[in-house]
């Protein structure tokens, strides 16, 4: 194993965008580390003890440097902004993501700050094997393609020395502060089942293998990175974020049922012709890109994180009792 890094004692002022599941939990974790804070998103309507809100459109690079000089502390500005923002539509990555992804990075060459971004899996494509970070990229639709290029981009401006960046990149999340519509896990199968009712899934098999990321991990792995030195070797690269064993939807059901003292778990895949007679909704054909994901082995390979930062994913059972007792 490798040896550990100390972490910087060291305020550094953290721009994060997007105020949704991921980004009021990293905005949390900063706050306790002494960082200072500032939370972006469209409405700016997330105010919490500890951290600053602020309203920008992060299409507008000036507007978004603007928001973040203004409220960084001392005369250096913002050190670091971390990208945990989504566009509004699933079914419009390859319109909205591009000028998203390029007012983020002008802003960062402004502000001379680091990138850290919060990404995900698309850009492997199908695999059959666990992913690890040196997978090719093979992305097999839009969305794929567009992460793949974002972090691309992002990687040539650091090897240039114009914008220090970092990826993080989870599997599909779970967590108490996952919102309606953000997580198939917890919309399909934990909300159902801790309820006492019949899980209806609509994509995949119940019983591939799938990595689930718990939500905290992903906001501890991020601000170990802001703690990090941008000039070391824990930049410039991506990480995967430290995940549990791959467990099957069958089996997360029987988890969730367990641990809620719930009757054994009632778990079914919507009947095909209710799904086929969906398609007619856009959301329901954007789910064809990643539905390999959910039909086939879909597991992460976070060896590498877990040795470099020197912590594990949270104990599952222990990950599925704290969102349940939400």
């Amino acid at each position: 194993m490798n040896t550990v890094h100390a972490l910087e004692a060291v305020m550094k002022s953290v721009g994060i965008l997007g105020a949704g599941a991921t980004g009021r939990l990293v905005a949390d974790l900063l706050v306790k580390r002494g960082h200072h804070v500032t939370l972006v998103s469209r409405s700016g309507r997330f105010p919490r003890g500890g951290y600053e809100s602020a309203v920008a459109d992060v299409r507008d690079s000036a507007q978004l440097s603007r928001v973040l000089s203004g409220s960084a502390q001392g005369a250096g500005g913002c050190d670091i902004v971390v990208n945990a923002v989504n566009p509004a539509s699933y079914t419009a990555w390859q319109r909205d993501w591009p000028p998203m992804a390029e007012g983020i990075a002008e802003a960062c060459r402004q502000l001379g700050a680091g990138l850290v971004t919060v990404g995900n899996l698309y850009a492997y494509g199908r695999v059959n094997t666990p992913m690890t970070e040196d997978q090719p990229v093979a992305a097999n639709g839009a969305k794929g393609t567009v992460r793949a290029a974002m972090w691309e981009q992002a990687l040539e401006q650091h090897r240039s020395g114009a914008t220090p960046a970092v990826e993080v990149r989870a599997s599909d999340y779970f967590g108490a502060t996952a919102g309606p519509g953000v997580s198939l896990l917890m919309d399909y199968v934990l909300r159902p089942v801790a309820q006492g009712k019949t899980a209806w899934v609509p994509v995949g098999s119940l019983d591939a293998a799938h990595s689930w990321t718990y939500l905290p991990d992903i906001a501890r792995l991020v601000a170990d990175l802001v703690d990090s030195d941008q000039a070391g070797r824990r930049w410039g690269r991506v990480w995967h974020v430290p995940t549990a064993e791959a467990r099957s939807m069958r089996e997360v059901s029987d988890d969730v049922a367990r641990l809620a003292e719930r009757e054994p778990a009632r778990i079914r895949r919507v009947p095909s012709p209710i799904m086929a007679a969906a398609r007619v909704h856009p959301l329901v054909r954007a789910l064809d890109e990643t539905r390999h994901q959910f039909e086939l082995p879909w597991i992460v390979d976070s060896t590498a994180a877990q040795s470099e930062f020197g912590w594990g994913p949270t104990n599952w059972q222990c990950a599925l009792r704290e969102t349940l007792a939400d």
